[in-house]
């Protein structure tokens, strides 16, 4: 069994903004192992996450960003308690996704956001690109470029400007497990300058 040293245990703590407790038992459940460690801290917010997702979330903040004054973010994201709210991990979490959205110009935060009439005239679109193909593989391949639509338009479902590996979303399950509450993007509205 390897040594779990302090010095091991604060870059687990820096690199995933976990609690000291929790990196040291990731670490211990990892044989020591950095990597592992990380792997096992993220699978259980995850988990936990989701358990904290039916809570309700009527704080938080109102946020704003301008980029160069050709662009701007208004945004609402909501957190459980004011405490939260003014915790600076949040501020910057919010911010993020404020850049984002200037960046990434997503159209709704979620799939549920998008109207019928627009995924159906995708499907529309797709059906006609693929009339040549059989039935049985038509609607697997349908399936895949909706999911592709859905994570050029869906907040939660483009990949993160500073780290495209990671879908917004998981940053926000991420959030919500080291800060121990609900978060919830509730809306938000992008301007450009001549749209």
């Amino acid at each position: 069994m390897a040594e779990i040293t302090a010095k091991l245990v604060a870059q687990l703590r820096e690199k995933t903004n976990v609690g000291m407790m929790k990196c040291k038992e990731a670490l211990k459940e990892a044989d020591g192992d950095l990597e592992k460690a990380e792997t096992i801290l993220r699978k259980k917010s995850l988990a936990t996450a989701d358990k904290k997702a039916s809570r309700v979330a009527k704080e938080g903040v109102i946020a704003s960003y301008i980029h160069h004054d050709r662009a701007g973010v208004l945004i609402e994201v909501n957190c459980e308690t004011d405490f939260v709210a003014k915790n600076a991990s949040f501020r910057d979490f919010v911010k993020d996704i404020t850049l984002h959205i200037a960046a990434a110009q997503p159209t709704c935060v979620s799939r549920d956001q998008v109207p019928e009439d627009v995924v159906n005239k995708e499907k529309e679109i797709y059906a006609e690109q693929m009339k040549d193909k059989p039935a049985n593989v038509i609607e697997k391949i349908l399936e895949g470029k909706l999911d592709k639509f859905y994570s050029t338009i869906c907040l939660l479902e483009q990949g993160f400007i500073k780290d495209p590996d990671q879908t917004v979303g998981d940053l926000l399950k991420a959030k919500i497990a080291e800060l121990g509450e609900n978060i919830v993007i509730r809306r938000f509205t992008r301007y450009a300058l001549g749209e």
